[in-house]
């Protein structure tokens, strides 16, 4: 087992997407595979969250190594947030993300590429309540269907919505919400956001989802019929403190998260593996120095290992790879 444990630790590799950047800070990275095997990831960066000068930036990984930082998005006087990359079953490339003030208020905005993200369409502004995936990626059906995490952050309540399109992203259908368990009556902001969303080896989905500081866990919710409806949520046995997670189901039917294993704080970042979606077993811990390793973004490429992106301490975006063979069974 020890010798077990130590190859594992050797075989995932992480390094920095950039040293250098016309920014001091970045935060809530995605990341895509490119048709040609190559990694696309983007990130928010500016002088601090929320300031006017923030912008989506975008990095493309080739031949094992990162290309210097690039402006893919940025709106004129206002802060942009959570990018989120993904391709439709028509093969374009999506951006996603997000602009305004702070995020009770903002709005979304959205750019596609057909040729591998080398060039862009124009920014088209989403209609008032659309946002599209809200930070974690989407979940795209065989059949095409796009079912996409995305909440609501108002000012004592945070809801989870599931916003589904049925023609490769053109238009949104929005189910919801989908709340926490009452909590106590509190003063305080109560809920979920920012819903991760796979699909389980008995076919439904199920999504997991950041809970505020009183709930203090994963939370989850369940559908059967494509995402059209969703189970009551519930706790897992894994703590959150109220901190971005991703989840991915991969093809051999067990489920990964990548997530911040505290009830307090945003270090340390942690990789568990589950059989069954539901228990969980910790098999890495990325980061867990002082300091704050979040928002992680997280997929399963085609080759069957894992690529994940978090943020560094608002400073950098950090990149793993990790062996689809080191993933223990559950």
């Amino acid at each position: 087992m020890h010798n077990f444990l130590f190859t594992l630790i050797l075989a995932i590799s992480q390094d920095f997407i950039y040293t250098n950047a016309p920014f001091p800070s970045a935060h809530a990275s995605t990341i895509v595979e490119l048709k040609n095997g190559d990694l696309l990831s983007a990130w928010f960066g500016g002088s601090d969250e929320g300031k006017p000068d923030v912008a989506i930036w975008s990095s493309r990984r080739s031949g094992g190594q990162w290309s210097e930082p690039a402006e893919l998005v940025r709106e004129p006087n206002i802060a942009c947030y959570n990018p989120v990359l993904f391709y439709s079953a028509d093969g374009k490339l999506w951006l996603y993300y997000k602009f305004g003030p702070d995020p009770r208020v903002w709005s979304a905005g959205r750019r596609f590429s057909t040729d591998d993200g080398k060039t862009w369409s124009p920014v088209e502004h989403l209609p008032a309540g659309v946002y599209g995936p809200i930070r974690a990626k989407p979940l795209v059906l065989a059949d095409g269907k796009i079912v996409s995490g995305t909440s609501v952050e108002s000012y004592l309540s945070w809801a989870a919505w599931i916003e589904r399109s049925t023609d490769n992203g053109n238009t949104w259908s929005r189910i919801g919400p989908i709340a926490a368990p009452p909590g106590a009556s509190t003063d305080q902001t109560y809920g979920i956001i920012q819903p991760s969303v796979v699909q389980l080896k008995n076919g439904s989905l199920r999504f997991y989802a950041r809970s505020t500081l009183q709930i203090a866990h994963i939370c989850v919710a369940d559908s059967r019929d494509a995402g059209l409806h969703w189970s009551a949520v519930h706790t897992l046995d894994l703590p959150n403190p109220n901190s971005g997670l991703d989840a991915v189901a991969l093809r051999d039917g067990r489920v990964v998260l990548i997530f911040n294993n505290t009830t307090k704080g945003r270090t340390p970042l942690n990789l568990a593996v589950s059989s069954d979606g539901e228990h969980f077993r910790i098999f890495h811990t990325l980061e867990d120095a002082p300091g704050e390793y979040s928002y992680p973004s997280m997929i399963q490429a085609r080759n069957g290992d894992l690529y994940a992106t978090y943020t560094w301490n608002r400073k950098r975006i950090r990149f793993a790879h990790i062996p689809l063979a080191d993933i223990p069974a559950h």
